[in-house]
């Protein structure tokens, strides 16, 4: 029986807030939940289908030419004569910690400068074939790092952040716009040899989709491992996809929004049909002996004919519409260490650009003969530069003060100089461009306003540029307006 006479105590507010309190934590994961699959659920149908992008891109593909150990800004794109006056003489500037602290006198550049083409860059004789090309390269003197060390300074050059674990820019581009081609992934690394360090971690997808990982091909030999199932016939092979396809669909009705099964389910689906894809790909028989020469595959150099080889399929790559292809270095060897030169700089910066100097040309010029080259950004870049004094007495240390690297094609005003170091090529003193700045200035070209480019993530938009980054508008064909 109940007392009608009887009225409940009102709830105090502390009461309140003791009753309550673990539903507000449920409250708050449930609007992150709700977020999150929001944003698994645009990529859910079709993660490659193409989408619009925020305006009018000028590039529709990139080719980062990664550059693995740092190049010395001084001895590649930034002449400073200073260094040639001072050679072996005490260091004339306050020099910053170094990576290892070996620090002998003043360096000079042991190749000689020349200004190339109508614009009159000057390019060491490290590049001939490059120099070539001068006119049509914005060449950056005035970039920085925020990381000395290697494996912080890749993550950095590749995701924006020096943190391992977040999505990389291929990953970003292609979740951005997708891929134009529905028969290979929209983010391909082209392995030359050398996985630099940080690892596989500088090509991931982080907090992405999986789907937007990079996928690592090999420029010669068998490019992907397992491509071809010797016992089984086309119709098997669809058959066991289509099996798959069930189960693995049926599971998601069942558990709901999983990335990791959403993911397979189209990994699976893009992995058939590069099975028919892949070997016309790396079928050479139709291009002509002159370009192959052109590209280097028939030097006396092996690890020439190997990234030229990598040159040549990144340019078939871009003709089948995939968004975002990145190069790395071939292992020299000879005592050369990437391009990582603490001891042994001539023959060290030698062996690597003898490597790559021809296959890049070639490939501007391909590109550029074919038509590509005005919707391709091409960007040549390290995670770092080197110091202009030696460590020993014969290399460079790390520097990320003020580096040199360049871009070309895809918007790109050729024939241009950008920003400056100081009289020795150690720090920026003029037009600083940051990592965030660079990726911005991509982002842009593929018509990506790089502060809307986002993913929910832990409750916050997560970006490439994080909470910076300014579009280098200077280097630009159409400096960006108010709305881009």
């Amino acid at each position: 029986m109940h007392c009608h006479n009887y009225i409940a105590a009102p709830v105090t507010r502390r009461d309140m807030l003791a009753r309550c309190a673990s539903g507000f934590g449920a409250v708050a994961l449930a609007a992150m939940f709700t977020e999150e699959s929001r944003a698994d659920a645009e990529v859910r149908h079709d993660p490659f289908a193409p989408k619009p992008p925020h305006f009018a891109p000028r590039a529709k593909n990139v080719i980062f030419l990664f550059m693995d150990g740092g190049p010395s800004q001084v001895d590649t794109f930034d002449p400073k004569p200073r260094l040639d006056r001072e050679h072996g003489k005490p260091f004339g500037d306050t020099i910053e910690p170094t990576q290892f602290n070996d620090n002998g006198a003043t360096l000079g550049c042991p190749w000689k400068f020349r200004q190339y083409g109508q614009s009159g860059i000057p390019i060491s004789d490290l590049f001939p074939h490059v120099a070539q090309c001068a006119d049509d390269l914005a060449v950056v003197r005035s970039m920085v790092s925020n990381f000395s060390e290697h494996t912080t300074a890749n993550y950095f050059l590749h995701t924006g952040s020096g943190l391992q674990g977040r999505p990389s820019m291929g990953a970003w581009a292609t979740y951005g716009l997708g891929s134009e081609c529905r028969d290979l992934p929209g983010f391909i690394v082209l392995n030359g040899g050398t996985i630099p360090p940080g690892g596989l971690d500088n090509f991931n997808s982080g907090f992405l989709p999986a789907t937007y990982q990079g996928s690592i091909f090999r420029p010669t030999g068998t490019p992907v491992a397992n491509i071809r199932s010797a016992d089984a016939s086309e119709r098997l092979q669809r058959n066991k996809l289509a099996l798959l396809d069930k189960l693995d669909r049926h599971v998601l009705e069942r558990a709901g929004s999983s990335d990791a099964l959403e993911s397979a389910i189209a990994n699976y689906e893009t992995a058939f049909r590069m099975q028919a894809v892949v070997p016309k790909l790396v079928d050479l028989s139709g291009e002509t002996a002159a370009t192959k020469r052109m590209y280097g595959l028939e030097a006396a150099f092996p690890h020439t004919r190997t990234y030229g080889a990598g040159c040549l399929l990144a340019r078939r790559l871009v003709e089948r519409g995939v968004r975002f292809i990145e190069l790395t270095c071939p292992p020299v060897g000879d005592g050369a260490d990437r391009w990582d030169q603490h001891s042994n700089l001539k023959s060290g910066h030698e062996g690597n650009a003898r490597a790559v100097d021809q296959p890049i040309a070639a490939l501007l010029a391909d590109l550029k003969q074919r038509g590509l080259l005005d919707t391709t950004l091409v960007v040549w870049a390290g995670e770092f530069g080197r110091t202009p004094f030696a460590q020993g007495s014969n290399g460079r240390d790390h520097n990320p003060f003020g580096f040199s690297v360049w871009l070309a094609g895809g918007g790109i005003k050729g024939g241009t100089i950008y920003g400056r170091t100081d009289d020795y090529g150690y720090k920026v003193v003029e037009n600083k461009v940051e990592i965030h700045d660079l990726h911005a200035t991509m982002l842009h070209l593929l018509g990506l306003d790089h502060t809307r480019t986002t993913f929910r993530f832990g409750g916050r938009d997560m970006r490439l540029t994080d909470v910076h980054g300014h579009v280098v508008g200077d280097i630009l064909l159409e400096p960006p307006n108010a709305k881009s």
